[in-house]
């Protein structure tokens, strides 16, 4: 398998996080070999919503927000849901945790209202990202260049950053973050400088 040896982080609360967000790119990154953990907040189970409404799956975490450490892994994504990425961005475990993955020039990964967090998070500002559309204000008075695309990679701030919209998206979210793993694995794990 292409992603054998690699550990992926996943951000949540225990509530809100959009079902297809979390499960769709976790199945996806386990079928291509990496190891997935999911860091809550508390040690109980993850509430996920469809669509921000109906009841989804439970998903139980691995380890906590607080718990977890950037250097165990080579990735974090954060999933959205707008009940689980309002209360997240708040979280201050959270955001060093995707500042600490940032600093190390790992990849950080986000989709629909999941880019909450990196704006809280100190990473937006000069690079090209996109989201659900009703943050688009918020990222680019952070700095950010928002385009309106499926995904959006940028290489160009000391650490890959992918980002999607919405779960329609999925796909293409989920290859572009296996994409730029086999990439750094077959650099040696060095980072390119250009978008």
């Amino acid at each position: 398998m292409t992603l054998d040896g690699t550990n992926i982080l996943f951000l949540t609360t225990n509530y809100g996080t959009e079902q297809d967000e979390l499960r769709g790119p976790m199945a996806h990154l386990r079928e291509a070999g990496a190891r997935v953990t999911v860091a809550a907040r508390r040690h109980e189970p993850v509430l996920t919503l469809i669509s921000d409404r109906r009841p989804g799956a439970v998903v139980e975490p691995d380890t906590t927000l607080a718990e977890a450490e950037a250097e165990d892994y080579d990735a974090v994504v954060v999933p959205g849901g707008t009940v689980n990425a309002d209360r997240l961005r708040t979280e201050v475990t959270a955001q060093r945790l995707v500042s600490a993955f940032a600093d190390a020039g790992k990849l950080v990964a986000s989709i629909c209202h999941g880019p909450w967090l990196l704006l809280e998070s100190g990473v937006v500002g000069g690079r090209d990202l996109t989201s659900y559309p009703s943050l688009r204000t918020d990222l680019e008075n952070a700095g950010a260049s928002w385009h309106d695309r499926q995904v959006v990679v940028d290489r160009s701030g000391g650490h890959p950053l992918i980002t999607s919209r919405r779960p329609a998206d999925l796909d293409a979210f989920s290859a572009a973050i296996v994409d730029a793993l086999e990439e750094s694995r077959h650099a040696g794990g060095r980072r390119t400088a250009t978008r």
